[in-house]
């Protein structure tokens, strides 16, 4: 069973239990429309369990925007600020607990709005119960597909597809197999977390290698399942065939549990990559410098990229509280809050239908790629912007090396530590 048709069992059985009973507050209840003293704003992380290290980011990116927010008075609804809170708890990396507390959320504590959790199998599962009862859900943390071709209305993400983040890497591996530094035709291995997050990163990397069938020689396609604790199988399997290029899609714990593996059976590859995982300073921590040299990563958000003047106040702002600097999982956590308390203003309500519509037609200035932030129709609320490749080099430095024209270093292929 894959972690979709999970979710589904889950939440069927879940909900099936609660009734799907509609909150209250529901659009066209009594007083939707009146100015509220406050705005309540509900969430659930994965703070404990296999996720905790990413759902503690996203924590801190949202804490950051309502703080912010605060800061100014609150939401500007029709001329009155009005100041926000955050209601957020922990559903411990559990689909069930996402979907309880998401129901819990709405149904008992009346909250006007929903940020969603981290990682595509939460996120897969908690979405149907915002949609189910009708409130606007806003998420960073979920980049698959399959999330937003369900024809849900209510549901936005503000990561872009995976597909995408897949292809960037090969467009990057492409100009350097051009360049003669890598083999042609180079054997691939595609490795994927089983689920659709995993689907889409090994559907873009065999899409692009298909496209280039002379170029390209998928020797390995396998998936693993999440929060694994040894993958000699698959490593043995990649190394028999003598990958040029290891393309992983994994969550931080397993490509840091997979990576250590790979580095204690021996192995070396020209180029790898985890997806968007590898510049994670939990990375260097448990790895070291010398263990995540050269990995790629394609990220949603980068402190050089998108508006100049958001970015250098998001920034100033974070490492002031917290005396490092943000990765892309805050920043995104950061932009989705944004993005709601904008809609909210810009609905001029906290009736869930006009923040809905309101989310629907947004375009905002953001410190994403781009700068710009919409959730178009056309993709089911899903946001689209540019990837952007990083490498790690030695120095511990992880510059932008794709595209050309934005790039702040020279990536380096092959990686000279492996003799082929």
């Amino acid at each position: 069973m894959t972690s979709t048709s999970r979710a589904f069992a889950v939440l069927t059985a879940l909900l099936l239990v609660a009734g799907c009973a509609p909150s209250q507050r529901e659009s066209g209840g009594s007083g939707a429309d009146d100015v509220p003293e406050k705005i309540v704003i509900g969430a659930t992380l994965p703070l404990t369990g296999a996720e905790s290290k990413s759902g503690g980011r996203f924590k801190q990116g949202y804490e950051l925007a309502v703080e912010l927010e605060n800061a100014d008075g609150g939401i500007d609804v029709r001329g009155t600020k009005v100041p926000v809170e955050l209601k957020l708890l922990d559903d411990t990396t559990d689909q069930a607990k996402a979907i309880n507390l998401a129901q819990r959320l709405i149904t008992q504590d009346g909250v006007h709005a929903l940020l969603g959790t981290y990682s595509t199998a939460l996120i897969e599962a908690q979405s149907t119960v915002a949609e189910q009862n009708k409130i606007p859900y806003v998420n960073g943390g979920g980049a698959a597909t399959s999330i937003y071709g369900k024809g849900f209305t209510y549901v936005f993400g503000a990561l872009a597809p995976v597909r995408n983040l897949a292809t960037t890497e090969m467009e990057w591996i492409n100009a350097q197999q051009a360049a003669g530094k890598l083999p042609k035709p180079a054997k691939v291995a595609v490795v994927w977390e089983n689920t659709s997050h995993g689907e889409d990163f090994a559907e873009g990397v065999k899409g692009f290698a298909g496209a280039h069938a002379t170029d390209y020689q998928v020797v390995v396609d396998e998936s693993f399942a999440l929060d694994g604790k040894d993958f000699s199988a698959i490593l043995s399997t990649v190394r028999s065939a003598d990958a040029d290029l290891v393309m992983v899609d994994a969550h931080l714990p397993d490509f840091i549990t997979m990576q250590r593996q790979f580095i204690s059976s021996g192995m070396c590859a020209p180029v790898i990559t985890y997806g968007a995982r590898g510049s994670e300073a939990d990375a260097r921590t448990a790895l070291g410098q010398d263990g995540i040299n050269y990995i790629l990563s394609a990220v949603w958000w980068n402190k050089q990229l998108g508006n100049t003047a958001l970015n250098s106040a998001f920034i100033k702002e974070f490492t002031s509280r917290h005396g490092t600097d943000p990765e892309w999982y805050q920043a995104l956590g950061y932009e989705a809050a944004r993005s709601l308390f904008t809609a909210i203003s810009t609905a001029g309500s906290v009736d869930r239908t006009k923040v809905r519509d309101a989310l629907a037609t947004l375009t905002m200035d953001s410190i994403l790629p781009g700068g710009k932030l919409s959730y178009p129709a056309a993709s089911g609320g899903q946001a689209s912007y540019p990837f952007v490749v990083q490498q790690n080099l030695p120095d511990g430095s992880s510059p932008i090396i794709y595209p050309a024209d934005i790039a702040t270093g020279a990536g380096v292929a092959p990686n000279p530590g492996c003799k082929r």
